[in-house]
């Protein structure tokens, strides 16, 4: 992990919902969210690895449901925005912002601990 200080976050709201920005390691020993990184430029991204392989959206379809299970959302809230076929990609969450901002945050800050 990058040590800058990110000029952008890896999450951000909008009215019907929050946008996240991730870097998705497809054909990893195991499916794990890594945490947040930041490259040298201070984008920051939520790093998650995945056992799927990239292929027909398997790796996609892995990383929306490894999120929505870590998040307890339903899988269906969580849609691929952007990043099909790339490592970094743009989801979007469906709910009301402000409660997800500040879980989904939750969520990753207090998991920092457990990578490996």
């Amino acid at each position: 992990m990058a040590s800058a200080a990110p000029t952008s976050s890896w999450l951000s709201g909008d009215a019907g919902g929050v946008r996240l920005s991730v870097k998705v390691t497809p054909r990893a020993a195991r499916s794990v969210v890594q945490g947040i990184e930041v490259d040298a430029r201070g984008q920051a991204w939520l790093a998650v690895r995945v056992t799927a392989a990239p292929d027909a959206g398997k790796a996609n379809t892995a990383l929306i449901k490894l999120l929505a299970k870590r998040w307890r959302l339903p899988a269906s809230a969580v849609r691929l925005v952007s990043g099909a076929t790339a490592r970094r990609k743009v989801l979007y969450v469906q709910g009301a912002p402000e409660r997800l901002l500040a879980r989904l945050a939750a969520i990753e800050v207090a998991h920092r601990g457990e990578r490996k």
